[in-house]
């Protein structure tokens, strides 16, 4: 089968690998849609994900796919199902994992980051990360799910009122479902920002589509209000520390943007103090997904509607390295390679 192998740090290879076998508790998956995220550049360039990647290994971590075969103890599919995949397998034994903090689990391992992912034909992942897919959801929409679900974990780790107004910091593809998630969790009114308030073009998709009720310059040092919920959706420490600035009292920060790991920024203890903040943190998705399915089925998020480019495997190198820009890449397997 064709496969897309990381064999050595920034760079990627078309293979021809052995089809897996599904051991006894696994499913083999023949590969619809993948989706390509930040994650996966930062393992491209050798920097951690949930995990780190050690080549050679299949990337991808944003799986759809078609059950093809299953294992002798698998209960839950039969060959046929439509399925999406979450990556990220918990041990079940750690203290974390015994209470009901997986996404900390000591023992973490994920498909596409520490054994192989969907960037080939068939994958082989364990049955209890396979998520059936209700009819009316595309496997380009399930390959989106694991993004929505890691949104969906952190809005809910903040507590979310009708009446607040929240920002966003960050107009990507992240911050681009962040907006539409925390509108589906019924915030009143959400803003967005953006570096390229001059292209109106840009401006009104963010308002139509994504459903940005204000679209405002990132570049600003003080923005025209508090708010009671901020998104930071960068990672860079200049946003991160915008963020602190833009909360409103006893408003809630959520730090979901990817830093790199020695990256820092300054917040002053005393604003957190006197302003009463709660910063949060978020980290992947401790099964979000049947959630972010159901939305994705009920329409109240379509993810596919922020896809802007579908990739062959030729060009994934120039998207890894920047090369490509685009808001948001997705393969379709069978046609990619």
């Amino acid at each position: 089968m064709n496969a897309l192998v990381l064999d050595k740090m920034n760079h990627l290879e078309v293979e021809n690998l052995e089809k897996p076998t599904p051991k006894n508790n696994e499913v083999l998956i023949k590969v619809a849609y993948v989706g390509v995220c930040g994650t996966d550049k930062a393992l491209y360039q050798g920097l951690p994900g949930s995990a780190d990647a050690v080549p050679p290994i299949v990337l991808g971590h944003e799986d759809s796919g078609t059950v093809v075969e299953i294992g002798e103890s698998v209960t839950n599919f039969e060959v046929g199902d439509r399925v999406a995949i979450d990556p990220n397998i918990y041990c079940h034994k750690c203290d974390f994992c015994r209470t009901n903090r997986p996404e900390l689990c000591t023992n973490l391992s994920a498909v596409g980051v520490t054994r192989n992912g969907g960037l080939e034909e068939y994958v082989a992942v364990p049955e209890e990360v396979a998520y059936k897919l209700p009819d009316n959801v595309s496997f380009k929409q399930a390959a989106l799910t694991e993004p929505l679900s890691c949104v969906v974990h952190g809005v809910d780790l903040l507590a979310i009122k009708p009446f607040q107004e929240a920002i966003v910091l960050g107009d990507g593809f992240t911050g681009q479902l962040f907006v539409k998630t925390l509108k589906a969790y019924g915030v009143s009114k959400v803003t967005i920002s953006t570096r390229h308030l001059d292209d109106e073009k840009h401006v009104d998709f963010l308002k139509k589509v994504v459903g940005a009720d204000e679209v405002v310059d990132a570049r600003s040092n003080d923005f025209d209000k508090d708010y009671d919920v901020v998104v930071e959706a960068v990672g860079s420490a200049d946003v991160q520390e915008q963020a602190v600035k833009a909360a409103a009292h006893g408003g809630q920060v959520l730090m979901f943007g990817v830093g790199k790991p020695e990256q820092k920024f300054s917040v002053s203890s005393y604003e957190i103090f006197q302003k009463q903040l709660t910063v949060q943190g978020s980290f992947i998705n401790p099964y979000t997904f049947k959630a972010a399915i159901a939305m994705i089925a009920a329409g109240k998020i379509d993810p596919s509607e922020l896809v802007s480019m579908e990739l062959k495997a030729a060009k994934m190198n120039d998207y890894l390295s920047g090369k490509i820009r685009t808001n948001k890449a997705v393969l379709n397997i069978e046609a990619a390679f």
